[in-house]
């Protein structure tokens, strides 16, 4: 395992009965990158964060974590490396939140260095409602502390499920704002989520996952190459609005602007949600091809002719 790989994960197989989660997921999560994993529901994407911290046991496959194997990992210097979003205050709706967060940093003192408390709470704008108990507290709120609880260990590997589900735009903007400088810093940062442009935004690479394969993997811009046809130019000249598509717009552009005529000139490409849906339809087409080919039939036998037929 390379020194900056965080996790290291080959041929990752989960299943539960007969059915097939994960089906030979190969991921890798680097110091200071950020890999998010997408899909539609029941994908695999949550089984995955939960078997890379050890909460769920693979069938199959490897993984490690700081080069370690997660399954029933309790130590703790491995375990304080490792925040995550579990919803936690749901066991503890009776804690304050101030009282919680200090419950963590008591539980990790002289092992990890942690965050200050209130330092947390400033940045997670908790202040008005440190002294809540948590129960108490809205959906966007207790997300927020959720954040809060993950960094509160400093920890070198952040997993985020859906971090800022519930959130409105102003506090989903501060989520992101923190947890990209703190994979500026040196963090790793694995993250499900479902909003395309938080991915777009926090990911170095992107993993779509489709009934528990890797449907398609590479960074925001490489994944709209791959279903990008054309692009459209749309501009006005003379009071006319006009639109064109190419599969080359920068040539097509470059004259454009000679034109002292044309104004608002945009240029629209596939987004991260165009690719996203090209690449998971892509993959359920496959597999639906895949099923609906016909078994062959085995070759028939022929038997050798025995002395005598001839």
């Amino acid at each position: 395992m390379k020194a900056d790989a965080v996790v290291n994960v080959v041929n990752l197989t989960k299943k539960y009965g007969d059915v097939t989660v994960l089906d030979g997921l190969n991921l890798r999560v680097e110091r200071g990158k950020t890999v998010a994993l997408l899909g539609p529901n029941g994908a695999g994407k949550t089984t995955t964060v939960e078997i890379i911290r050890g909460l769920v046991p693979r069938n199959a496959g490897s993984v490690e974590v700081f080069g370690e194997n997660p399954t029933n990992n309790s130590n703790p210097l491995w375990q304080a490396r490792i925040g995550m979003t579990l919803q936690a205050q749901r066991d503890h709706a009776k804690w304050r939140v101030m009282e919680f967060l200090n419950w963590i940093r008591a539980s990790y003192e002289g092992i990890r260095d942690c965050r200050d408390v209130s330092e947390l709470i400033d940045s997670f704008d908790l202040g008005k409602h440190a002294y809540k108990t948590i129960s108490t507290l809205s959906g966007g709120l207790r997300r927020r502390l959720d954040l809060a609880a993950a960094l509160a260990t400093s920890p070198d590997l952040l997993i985020l499920d859906e971090p800022t589900s519930g959130l409105d735009p102003t506090a989903k903007r501060a989520v992101h704002d923190i947890v990209a400088d703190e994979v500026d810093a040196g963090m790793a940062l694995l993250l499900t989520t479902h909003d395309l442009s938080e991915a777009d935004r926090l990911a170095d690479a992107i993993l779509i996952l489709n009934e528990g394969r890797v449907a398609a993997e590479g960074s925001p811009e490489s994944l709209r190459l791959r279903v990008e046809t054309q692009a459209e130019v749309m501009w006005a000249s003379n009071g006319s609005r006009y639109v064109h598509a190419t599969p080359e717009p920068e040539p097509f552009l470059r004259e454009l602007m000679q034109d002292p005529s044309v104004s608002d000139l945009e240029v629209r490409r596939t987004s991260l949600e165009d690719a996203y849906l090209g690449l998971v339809e892509g993959a359920q087409n496959s597999a639906l091809t895949r099923m609906s080919e016909p078994t062959p039939e085995p070759p028939t036998t022929r038997n050798s002719p025995k002395e005598g037929d001839q």
